[in-house]
């Protein structure tokens, strides 16, 4: 039986299942952020929550921006980390953490300054 994505699945030796599991674990979590970045974004705007529309609306621009990465990054995450777990190497960095906190503290602030501004 042929697993998809061949790519990571022919390298290597097959790594213990309980490290895999986690993997997709993480993966799932990335996907959950993801969502729940994407839901906040879109709420903002549905919801035409009372603050300052132009930085609400950079806010929620933002916040879905964010969201929408991090879907790329379990995916990508993911498939790095099962190839290092496959060829028994050191595991890497997910290289979106800085790009993530920079997206909440900056959506963090528009809303401050959103609440204060009239």
């Amino acid at each position: 039986m042929t697993r998809f994505p061949g790519r990571v699945y022919t390298r290597g030796s097959e790594p213990d299942a309980r490290f895999s599991l986690a993997n997709e674990r993480t993966f799932l979590a990335w996907v959950s952020t993801g969502l729940a970045l994407i839901s906040v974004g879109v709420g903002l705007e549905a919801l035409a929550v009372n603050l300052h529309p132009g930085l609400r609306l950079a806010a929620a621009i933002i916040l879905v921006l964010g969201g929408t990465a991090c879907p790329i990054q379990a995916w990508f995450g993911w498939a790095t980390v099962e190839t290092a777990l496959r060829e028994r190497s050191p595991l890497p960095p997910a290289r979106i953490l800085p790009l993530l906190a920079a997206t909440v503290t900056a959506a963090g602030l528009l809303l401050v300054l959103g609440l204060l501004l009239p």
